[in-house]
């Protein structure tokens, strides 16, 4: 069992790693020991010290996701979601996202995924299959339309 001291500086390394957001460290906070109270306060010293920041952390995910694992703004809106960041947050971070590499990612996602469609022959299965692939990258609809039916 760590004391409290200890177990805010275990936590200031942890945020000092990388961007964490509060359900992250209130998460490792328990998984130290400590109670809810300690927590609570702990997180209030975090935020003061600006070793926590959920704005900066929203827009640090969201363009990680984007840049990295290619994911659309749907994709990384319910992320953030699940991590319990503000709707304020979220679009702040989504904004963040530059709009024409944006619509370049998935346009090049699309091209990528049409060439491995060559050989299927059916365009009602193929338009099917592209669609489906960029809804679970997480792009909007309206950008999938557009793409697809140009086929």
């Amino acid at each position: 069992m760590l004391t409290p001291e200890q177990s805010l500086q275990k936590i200031k390394q942890y945020c000092a790693y990388q961007e964490r957001c509060q359900s992250e460290v209130r998460e490792k906070l328990y998984s130290l020991g400590l109670y809810k109270n300690k927590v609570e306060e702990t997180i209030a010293i975090l935020i003061g010290e600006n070793y926590l920041n959920e704005e900066r952390f929203a827009i640090q995910f969201a363009g990680g996701h984007f840049r990295i694992k290619q994911w659309g703004k749907i994709k990384i809106k319910h992320a953030l979601k699940q991590k319990q960041i503000s709707e304020y947050c979220i679009k702040k971070a989504l904004r963040s996202i530059d709009e024409d590499d944006y619509l370049k990612t998935v346009k090049k996602l699309y091209s990528e995924k049409l060439k491995t469609l060559k050989s299927e022959k059916n365009i009602f299965i193929k338009k099917r299959k592209l669609q489906n692939y960029l809804l679970q990258k997480g792009f909007e609809t309206d950008i999938i339309v557009d793409l697809i039916k140009n086929i």
